[in-house]
């Protein structure tokens, strides 16, 4: 079978996956202050980091438009698969299902699955390494959308942040938990709850915070060993290696993966954020 695999800017593809044909990303817009970034392959995650500490407003991001997705759908692969940000996170996930429509208003229909992931970076690039297992095992498509819903909804995501001001300032989290978590040093442990952020423990430091991450997210899942591990990181290749071996001290993997986030996840986690998915 031919594939795609479409992604919004926050599916934080490997630098070996950026370089896979089977991938194409529909790039998200940051703005912070006067300067607007395009989150593409030009993205520089330590400027952008520096752009947005030396700026006094919060910074926002735009999603891409229906037409990108449509012009995207027009590739010449069979198979294609839609994978974008939590719907309750950003836009991206309706602009994906519009392009649809317009494409197979336009040209007939085509086998296009389009997946709100109920997530965000580290769980967009576990989703989509999924399907892409599926794809080269020459499943049909129906039976690879079946088991990628099936799978997204078994998908357990957890995250802890230097600061939660920018998903605070653009509407993802209530004041009480910024407040708390920048006053007294807290650092909330979050998850996700069919994509809507909640808050699942809290430690004093971002070390502890990270390993109560950690005891949450295998605590919530039944084993182990059958699932891949994706780690994504802000700026932060040792917290990155900490939590590995932190999660590898509570249980075996399939496969462990550690990313960097691009330009929309940067915008929400951080400077020292860290997002795991399995």
């Amino acid at each position: 079978m031919t594939y795609k695999i479409i992604g919004d800017s926050c599916l934080d593809l490997t630098e070996e996956l950026r370089k896979d044909g089977h991938y194409q990303i529909i790039p998200l817009t940051l703005q912070v202050g006067q300067a607007t970034v395009v989150d593409d392959k030009s993205f520089d995650q330590k400027a952008f980091i520096r752009l947005m500490q030396s700026s006094p407003e919060c910074p926002k991001t735009a999603c891409p438009s229906p037409e990108l997705f449509k012009e995207a759908y027009g590739c010449p692969e069979e198979n294609i698969f839609v994978i974008c940000l939590s719907e309750h996170l950003s836009g991206s996930y309706n602009s994906a299902v519009v392009g649809k429509e317009l494409y197979e208003e336009e040209h007939g229909p085509k086998n296009i699955c389009v997946l709100s992931s109920h997530s965000a970076s580290a769980g967009e690039l576990n989703l989509a390494m999924y399907i892409q297992d599926l794809c080269e095992q020459g499943l049909p498509f129906e039976e690879i959308a079946k088991r990628a819903t099936a799978y997204r909804d078994d998908m357990k995501t957890c995250f802890v942040l230097e600061s939660l001001d920018y998903l605070r300032k653009n509407g993802r989290l209530s004041g009480l938990q910024a407040f708390f978590a920048t006053t007294l040093n807290i650092k909330p442990v979050m998850s996700a709850n069919s994509g809507v952020i909640i808050k699942v423990n809290q430690a004093r430091g971002i070390s502890k915070a990270l390993q109560k991450m950690c005891d949450y997210a295998v605590s919530v899942v039944e084993d182990t060993k059958d699932r891949t591990l994706v780690i994504a990181h802000c700026n932060c290749p040792d917290r990155a290696q900490f939590v590995r071996e932190e999660m590898e001290k509570r249980g075996s993997y399939k496969d462990i993966v550690i990313t960097e986030t691009a330009g929309v996840a940067t915008v929400y986690a951080n400077d020292g954020g860290i997002v795991i998915a399995l």
